[in-house]
């Protein structure tokens, strides 16, 4: 896949004249409190409000180029009860062969809603499902039940073949360490009723409490790989790892003890001159188990999957240290409410993330508003032309592999620049590293 390094140079990040996906924050409140959702973290200072048609008028000039627009944020897009206006709004616009959609909780899809909006035009819907188990259901989302979800699908597929019209429906699964052997059931459960896709992603911890729920490494692949190669040979040697923490500070360590700290330094040495960075205590800390419970689960469901042909859509478990932006890389732009411009989903809202044992306080980037200046102005305005450029240089470096705790210039609510001097808070995203999806 080409990235922005190697497109043609008419085609970069950099020199889109338009945006081609526009994501719409249409409404932030919602009907759940979904145990996961960064709105039920604590300290979070999010504010509740719709957007107004005026606003959603505003991004008009950027209908006719877009391939797809999706109308959801942090909330839940049914609340809205413009959301059929918006849909016929766009759908006017947009060029043959694009796609309006959105991800909802579906408890409010019910039959006359389907039915709207498939005569509004939505062309995909994707319903977050993350247990078939009901009392698990309930507790991961604060009060959800599957049966809204299950008479949703039918009644869409219904209004679906009155219209004439494909509608594309699918499921979200975020997956936690609780809730990951219910996945292969999920498939089962999504294909017999009619669902086409079926998107995983992993959870980001927002709050500390649910910070044991992760259930991906956040060390990278080439730190990982180097890692086991060490471990495996110190192993074959009678060499224990483990022993390194307990005593790499001794002034006379034991001669097995030493042996444990030449292999890490060794290691260490192996990993600069490849350039990857290890953040040495994690990889000491590796749980293989809890990572093969993962990719065991996922394995199960991509066999049952393949022979009931649903599109499973499985994320990375371990983050790849070669990243792409797919959201700057495809000319995405996000719009909150009230009509604030940002770059991506992880620079969307504030948020402290919890992982790894370091704690990133996320600052929303803002390129504007479009009450202020029109949508395709500021998106070839010299900050977020720049902005793209930065990012897909990629010369950032990747937090949750640094051996130290995260430095002041990333871990701050004020963010001036990371350490490689670079002006593009994504050091410690993990979007572009394969954990996360989403519907795009």
């Amino acid at each position: 896949m080409l990235t922005g390094r190697h497109l043609p140079e008419a085609l970069t990040p950099q020199r889109r004249a338009y945006p081609s996906k526009l994501f719409v924050e249409v409404t932030t409140r919602c009907n759940l409190r979904c145990a996961m959702c960064v709105k039920q973290a604590p300290g979070q200072a999010l504010v509740e409000g719709d957007m107004s048609g005026e606003v959603f008028g505003r991004l008009a000039p950027a209908f006719p180029h877009l391939e797809a627009l999706v109308l959801n944020g942090i909330g839940e897009p049914t609340l809205h009860r413009g959301l059929e206006g918006f849909i016929e709004q766009a759908k006017r616009a947009m060029p043959a062969g694009s796609w309006v959609g959105f991800q909802t909780n579906g408890q409010l899809l019910g039959q006359r809603r389907a039915e709207s909006l498939v005569a509004a035009g939505v062309d995909r819907i994707c319903i977050s499902a993350d247990a078939v188990a009901p009392d698990q259901l309930r507790t991961l989302h604060g009060g959800a039940r599957l049966a809204p979800i299950e008479a949703a699908a039918g009644w869409l597929h219904d209004a679906a073949g009155r219209h004439g019209r494909q509608v594309r429906l699918g499921l979200e699964f975020v997956a936690m360490r609780t809730n990951l052997r219910q996945l292969p059931d999920l498939v089962r459960w999504a294909a017999g009723r009619g669902f086409g896709f079926l998107i995983v992603s992993h959870m980001l911890p927002y709050d500390a409490a649910m910070a044991g729920e992760a259930a991906f490494s956040p060390t990278t692949d080439r730190a990982l790989a180097i890692y086991r190669t060490w471990r495996d040979r110190a192993a074959a040697e009678g060499v224990n790892f483990g022993r390194y923490l307990a005593t790499f500070m001794q002034i006379a360590p034991s001669p097995s003890d030493q042996r444990a700290i030449d292999y890490v330094r060794a290691m260490v040495a192996d990993a600069a001159c490849q350039e990857v960075s290890l953040k040495v205590a994690e990889l000491l800390r590796f749980d293989e188990a809890r990572l093969g419970e993962v990719e065991d689960s996922f394995g199960s469901a991509a066999i049952i999957a393949e022979e009931l042909g649903l599109d499973l859509q499985l994320p990375r478990t371990v983050p790849t240290q070669v990243r792409r932006c797919d959201f700057v890389e495809e000319g995405s732009a996000f719009v909150s409410w009230n009509g604030d411009l940002h770059p991506c989903y992880f620079l969307w809202h504030g948020f402290r993330c919890h992982l790894a044992g370091l704690v990133k306080a996320v600052q929303p980037r803002t390129f504007g508003n479009v009450a202020d200046r029109a949508i395709l102005e500021t998106w070839n305005g010299e900050e977020w032309r720049a902005f793209r450029g930065d990012v897909t240089a990629y010369d950032f470096p990747f937090c949750y592999d640094c051996n130290l705790a995260m430095c002041d210039y990333v871990a701050g609510a004020e963010f001036e620049q990371d350490c490689h001097i670079s002006r593009v808070p994504c050091a410690a995203c993990l979007w572009c590293t394969g954990p996360f999806q989403c519907m795009r």
